[in-house]
């Protein structure tokens, strides 16, 4: 999420601030943010809104996912001119499907308070990781978002395991660090379910640093095969920096499926502590 902070717009600008429901297969795109010769939804989605709006859009986004990672509930932002909005919103999500490719979809365009940021007054990211140990494999109609297991796993010792993680931590051994970034999460949940050969990882946040989901399961995989005790992955809170011990699992297993907000009335104030807590040094 290292997008360039957006102000709220000034009283009298004539911009409105605009929530856009994203959607995307992350198989072909390499991530949320743009690059230079790649797919990326960013890159798409922006194009596409410059395309239909005629005129310049610059997107905020609540996490921005890794190449390969889905998603069914990604939340971004944008101020538009009041007029612009006024002749495009009320038919902007059936002309944006004309134009974007077909794994990428906005279900939803709304007008926002001022205060809304899509990154900063977030509350709460939570991601979904299937993964099959069927000898059969994934589902053909879940290939793209189900991962093929090659060994069986103890969904029961996952959880365990898992259970022991929740709560605000240094998570630094399990993300790739960035310059001038904390790496202290708080883990709200973190769950593991077995439904015949599906295993499925729930996982919510207020928010996450890089790599850290595909990480913390990663971690859950190594005592669900028994090669780690259930104690192990909570042994690396002590950490400072990224363990090589813990395996990294395949991005197409991983769907970013809701971010949370509060009332309209608390964004503001939202806001302000979420940006006070990035800012603050690593520990």
């Amino acid at each position: 999420m290292q997008h360039p902070d957006e102000p709220v717009p000034p009283g009298g600008s004539g911009l409105v601030r605009v929530r856009l429901d994203v959607a995307y297969d992350g198989t072909a795109l390499h991530g949320w943010a743009r690059q230079p010769g790649q797919r990326t939804v960013q890159g798409d989605l922006e194009q596409a809104l410059s395309m239909v709006l005629r005129v310049p859009v610059d997107l905020t986004v609540a996490g921005r996912t890794d190449a390969g990672v889905h998603a069914t509930g990604q939340v971004a932002h944008c101020d538009l001119p009041q007029g612009v909005w006024d002749e495009h919103g009320p038919r902007l999500v059936r002309r944006l499907r004309g134009v974007l490719s077909p794994d990428i979809a906005v279900p939803s365009v709304a007008e926002a308070p001022p205060d809304f940021d899509a990154r900063f007054s977030a509350l709460g990211r939570h991601y979904v990781y299937r993964l099959t140990d069927d000898p059969a494999g994934p589902p053909p109609l879940r290939r793209a978002d189900t991962v093929g297991w090659p060994r069986p796993v103890d969904a029961g010792a996952m959880a365990e395991a898992a259970g022991l993680l929740l709560g605000e931590h240094d998570f630094a051994a399990f993300c790739r660090r960035r310059e001038g970034a904390t790496t202290i999460r708080t883990l709200l949940a973190l769950d593991v379910a077995r439904d015949g050969g599906l295993v499925t990882v729930y996982a919510s946040a207020d928010a996450f640093c890089h790599s850290m989901v595909r990480s913390l399961v990663g971690a859950l995989t190594a005592v669900g095969e028994g090669r780690r005790p259930p104690e192990w992955p909570a042994a690396l809170l002590s950490r400072t920096e990224r363990s090589s011990d813990v395996p990294v699992v395949p991005a197409g297993g991983l769907t970013l499926v809701r971010v949370d907000y509060p009332v309209d009335d608390e964004l503001a104030a939202r806001a302000l502590v979420t940006r006070a807590r990035r800012d603050a040094s690593p520990a």
